[in-house]
């Protein structure tokens, strides 16, 4: 079994590495599968894995300058802060409905990015003022949101870096760089409930670097932008099915 969740683990870590996404939402409902507790195992490992997965991806977008890390550490660091918050507020607020409100925000993303799929990659990228004031805006918004429903907001960066001009590696590379901070902190908020299976570990970890250097050197190398807008706009509208599943069955 753990062979069988490492391959799993392998091929999505290629795809998420890709777009600059972490997977955690592959990694966790995969382990959980597989028998292991969700909250002392699946969770915290998953969490784990995410930000393996995004900053084993940043070493190939890092040598191809990918990363805008002035423009990106703000968006990072106001997440970071607002997550707490969000998770502290979540008890206070009808989580499921705000599922489905941030599932159409996602499935709006999707389809925004289909219909721009065939474009022109942009010849202008925002000027930094801009990128860092609307980073730190989206940055506390969406990881607040995230952090209240328990996910990362990386497949919500990556289009509103693209609306800023990145061209879409760079939008990619960057979204990295912001979900590596979130993952790790999540864990951390984590490991000490968590449990430590070690051989099932190092298998994961080995896939996730396997698959993490080989989904970055592919987008950074030989995917073409088109083909990555049109795998981000299919990944987006999974996020906002599975999103607005979990809101809807907590009424069957």
């Amino acid at each position: 079994m753990n062979i069988l969740i490492g391959i799993i683990i392998l091929a999505a870590s290629f795809l998420f590495a890709m777009l600059g996404l972490g997977g955690g939402m592959v990694y966790v409902p995969a382990l959980n599968w597989a028998g292991y507790d969700f909250v002392t195992v699946a969770l915290p490992l998953g969490l784990l894995l995410n930000g393996l997965n995004t900053s084993f991806a940043l070493i190939q977008f890092g040598k191809k300058k990918l990363v805008d890390w002035k423009g990106g550490s703000f968006m990072a660091v106001s997440a970071l802060l607002a997550s707490p918050l969000g998770a502290y507020s979540s008890q206070f607020v009808d989580v499921s409905s705000l599922k489905i409100a941030f599932a159409v925000l996602v499935l709006f993303a999707a389809i925004r990015m289909l219909f721009h799929a065939n474009k022109e990659e942009p010849d202008k990228i925002a000027n930094l003022t801009k990128r860092i004031i609307i980073g730190i805006f989206v940055g506390l918004i969406v990881g607040f949101i995230g952090g209240m429903l328990g996910i990362g907001g990386g497949f919500i960066f990556a289009p509103v870096l693209m609306t800023l001009g990145y061209k879409t590696k760079q939008a990619a590379a960057t979204t990295a760089f912001v979900v590596t901070f979130s993952s790790f902190s999540g864990y951390l908020g984590h490991i000490a409930q968590g449990k430590m299976h070690w051989m099932l570990t190092l298998i994961l970890v080995g896939a996730v670097i396997i698959g993490s250097q080989l989904g970055a050197r592919f987008m950074s190398r030989k995917a073409k932008p088109k083909l990555v807008k049109k795998i981000y706009a299919i990944v987006l509208i999974a996020i906002a099915v599975k999103l607005s599943w979990e809101a809807i069955k907590v009424f069957i």
